[in-house]
């Protein structure tokens, strides 16, 4: 019964922008404060109770992966100083996807630490335009944000790499048409020396009532390809190796039912490889559910 409730509510979170961004106010476990934590050797979470931000640590500087809502980089700014780091040492700033949840706080983040924007192609211009060049924009759930230059456009299977550290940018598109899945190896604590995991933050698979993957004479498709991107995106989400499950979002992962149990096995809570498969099947079987439905209306 237990993994019926956790199949279901990963299953909800798939289609997370149809509960939240149809709102006007934020959902507050998008703001409440979390105390950051560690998931590897190099690795911690630093975002708030659903908001997933990462912080890479190396010996040349740190990543952080994702600066969420224009309001949140004080709240990451704390939980990296609280873990002991310097907000300053962030050299590089990468991110899920370009929706205002995970990148309207860049500016700032790019303003206070002069860290280079790395961005998927198929985003960059919605990012330097604040959202203005969103597929879906002008619309309602689309937020707009502050734009922020790009320094480096990164493209499927570009590597990002610092001091001893490489990940790798998947293009898992769709959701946005750079939608970003990263992955990278590392020690998880508490195992014998010299092991590594295969970590994978997953960017997002969900879609809402504004995407249309079907033309019809009342509407074109939300862009051309995105049924392509979209089946694209499970392939390559199949594919990876995945020991470490973690994503965009806690509910992605069931980050905070996970957390009960981390004072007790630590980091290990986030191996999760059955729940990654589960995580992606379901988003596979909703989004092919809504294909069909819509194909089947275009022929009426």
């Amino acid at each position: 019964m237990r993994k019926v409730r956790a199949t279901l509510s990963r299953l909800s979170l798939v289609l997370f922008c149809t509960s939240v961004l149809l709102h006007a106010a934020p959902d507050p476990a998008w703001t409440t404060p979390i105390a950051p934590f560690r998931i590897a050797d190099n690795l911690y979470y630093v975002g708030s109770q659903d908001l997933a931000s990462y912080l890479v640590v190396t010996a040349q500087g740190n990543i952080l992966i994702n600066a969420n809502l224009a309001t949140s980089p004080p709240q990451i700014r704390a939980s990296v100083e609280k873990l002991g780091f310097r907000w300053n040492d962030i050299r590089i700033l990468l991110n899920s996807q370009a929706h205002f949840d995970h990148m309207a706080g860049a500016a700032e983040v790019v303003r206070e630490t002069h860290g280079k924007n790395m961005v998927m192609d198929g985003d960059v211009n919605v990012v330097e335009t604040g959202a203005r060049k969103d597929f879906l924009s002008p619309s309602p759930n689309i937020h707009l944000y502050t734009p922020v230059h790009v320094d480096r456009v990164l493209r499927d299977g570009d590597t990002v790499s610092l001091g001893d550290v490489t990940l790798t940018a998947h293009k898992t598109a769709g959701h946005t048409r750079g939608c970003t899945t990263w992955t990278m190896r590392s020690h998880l604590p508490g195992e014998p020396e010299g092991t590594t995991r295969n970590i994978v933050i997953v960017g997002g698979v969900g879609f809402w009532s504004e995407f249309h993957f079907v033309a019809t004479p009342s509407h074109p498709v939300s862009y051309p390809g995105i049924v392509q991107d979209f089946q694209h995106t499970f392939v390559a989400l199949q594919g990876l190796p995945c020991d470490v499950f973690l994503g965009a979002h806690g509910g992605y992962f069931d980050m905070l039912t996970k957390l009960k149990h981390y004072q007790q096995d630590g980091p290990h809570v986030f191996s999760d490889p059955a729940g990654y498969r589960a995580f992606v099947a379901d988003a596979q079987q909703t989004f092919e559910q809504a294909l069909r439905k819509q194909q089947a209306a275009a022929v009426r």
